[in-house]
């Protein structure tokens, strides 16, 4: 499990962490894991390509590494760092954001080791091989200064590889907006815990990957995180698996309400995503019949309404309904977890009360036009702030969220539990379709007996994974193709348990 801790969570334990260590020791070891990182970035060990192949010759000797200091012990982080590297034959010079207010620890050490302070910032810039980003730290708000966006814009412009130092800088750590201009890294390397930031939207983007340094937190951080992230691990735990005692029913049945005349692919494929999803059957009830038996003959198809269809463990209900929505009522009355997705969230939009006497999960799934809709937002608004958005929406409908997205964000109504966040997703899932087949799956997981959180999750999990084995043999990938994938991905999270 990746986990994530506020701004103010991790000053707190830093500094119950030094008040038992010599002065200097958590900085020092800051700087020993972020030198590493560098070392094995500039010997081509890491997997990261940079921007345009800054790789420093495959070697750390004779590699040019430029470090932007700003004040305080971000910046002391990466001139430490800097001097490690320059006592292993790097030339590093160092470009000072606030000169009188550098860290002058850090400092010393660089020019003690060879290092040397840019007369000219943008000519250091453009032959650097390697650029430390330690401009800002988890204190800064609202953006780079002024001062500091044409030094950012050459670095990010050079063909140097860009590492920054705990979180980018001009991305706000606990929220992960950017409120103005901000450097985006290659790689990111992160002190005892990652930031809020470099798992939520917008901020995400701005990381890269993203490289863990362990300072001696573990044992003094909360063990509840404010975001997390599952990992193949977590989901193979969360996945229902059939026994000697198993059968359709135990195993759980889901209803899929969904597909209309005008479009019955949608029908086809959250039924696809349902069927995928480790329920024992799937009762189809809706327009698109013909469609969904003719691709899928194990279906149980009912021209309803859903209340007639037989007994299922969850809904879904929503995706390419259109305009027919009486059903979206009658099956939000049903005591039975129910997942609404697409069109299903439109008229829950026109009547939120129809979640006010519900008592079993609902889990949304709505993209940022929807949520926008459902908070009475902009589109441009929710995407700036999808984790206030995704936090807002779940205290606002008293349901589980699966916000879609780059980054896809879960949170449930009750604000002590940390929001989960997808990380498996990848751009080829930006295409028609792909939301009903996700809509399927979860809604499968939730008729197998898993809580809306971890069904949302663990579906986000498994949908991007499907969507990169999908890709590993063809691109473009469409939304079946996904909903094919879904069984190798099954497979890939249970193989890490044995399974």
């Amino acid at each position: 499990m990746r986990t994530a801790h506020t701004v103010d969570t991790v000053r707190r334990a830093e500094a119950e962490l030094m008040a038992r260590l010599p002065e200097g020791t958590l900085m020092q070891r800051a700087a020993a894991g972020l030198a590493t990182a560098c070392a094995e970035l500039l010997r081509g060990n890491s997997g990261n390509s940079g921007n345009s192949g800054g790789s420093g010759g495959g070697r750390v000797y004779g590699s040019r590494v430029v470090v932007l200091a700003g004040s305080g012990d971000n910046g002391g982080d990466a001139l430490y760092a800097g001097a490690r590297l320059a006592r292993r034959g790097a030339g590093v010079t160092a470009v000072l954001l606030a000169p009188d207010r550098t860290h002058p620890g850090g400092l010393t050490a660089l020019r003690a080791a060879g290092g040397r302070v840019a007369d000219d910032p943008f000519e250091a810039l453009d032959t650097a091989d390697l650029v430390l980003d330690g401009i800002t730290g988890i204190g800064g708000h609202g953006g780079l200064r002024p001062a500091a966006v044409p030094i950012a814009r050459a670095a990010r412009g050079s063909r140097a590889v860009v590492v920054a130092v705990d979180l980018p800088s001009g991305v706000e750590a606990d929220s992960g907006e950017v409120l103005g201009e901000a450097l985006r890294a290659d790689l990111t390397v992160v002190f005892g815990t990652e930031k809020p930031g470099l798992l939520a939207g917008p901020a995400r983007e701005y990381a890269g990957t993203v490289r863990l340094v362990d300072i001696g937190l573990g044992g003094i951080l909360p063990s509840v995180p404010a975001l997390e992230a599952l990992q193949h691990t977590d989901v193979a735990h969360l996945l229902p698996e059939p026994n000697a005692a198993s059968d359709k029913y135990r195993r759980g049945v889901v209803g899929i309400v969904a597909g209309s005349a005008r479009y019955p692919g949608a029908a086809v494929l959250a039924v696809a995503g349902a069927l995928r999803g480790g329920a024992g059957a799937v009762r189809y009830v809706g327009h698109a019949a013909d469609a969904v038996i003719a691709r899928f003959p194990e279906s149980l198809v009912h021209a309803g309404p859903p209340g007639k269809a037989g007994r299922v463990q969850s809904w879904v209900v929503g995706p390419g309904l259109g305009d027919d929505l009486e059903a979206v009522a009658e099956v939000l009355a049903a005591p039975v977890p129910v997942l609404v997705d697409a069109d299903g969230l439109r008229r829950l939009a026109d009547d939120p009360a129809l979640l006010r006497d519900r008592t079993a999960p609902t889990l949304l799934t709505p993209h940022a036009g929807e949520a926008a809709a459902l908070l009475n937002a902009t589109r441009e608004e929710v995407e700036a702030a999808q984790l206030a958005a995704v936090r807002e929406l779940a205290a606002r409908y008293g349901a589980t969220v699966l916000l879609k997205g780059a980054a896809t964000l879960i949170a449930d109504p009750d604000p002590r539990t940390p929001v989960r966040a997808n990380t498996m997703g990848t751009p080829w899932l930006a295409t028609a379709g792909s939301g009903d087949v996700l809509a399927g799956l979860a809604g499968s997981l939730l008729a197998g007996g898993l809580p809306a959180r971890d069904a949302g999750s663990a579906a986000a999990y498994l949908h991007g994974l499907a969507a990169r084995r999908a890709a590993a043999d063809a691109v473009p990938v469409t939304s079946y193709e996904v909903a094919e994938a879904l069984g190798r991905a099954w497979r890939d999270v249970r193989e890490t348990t044995g399974g």
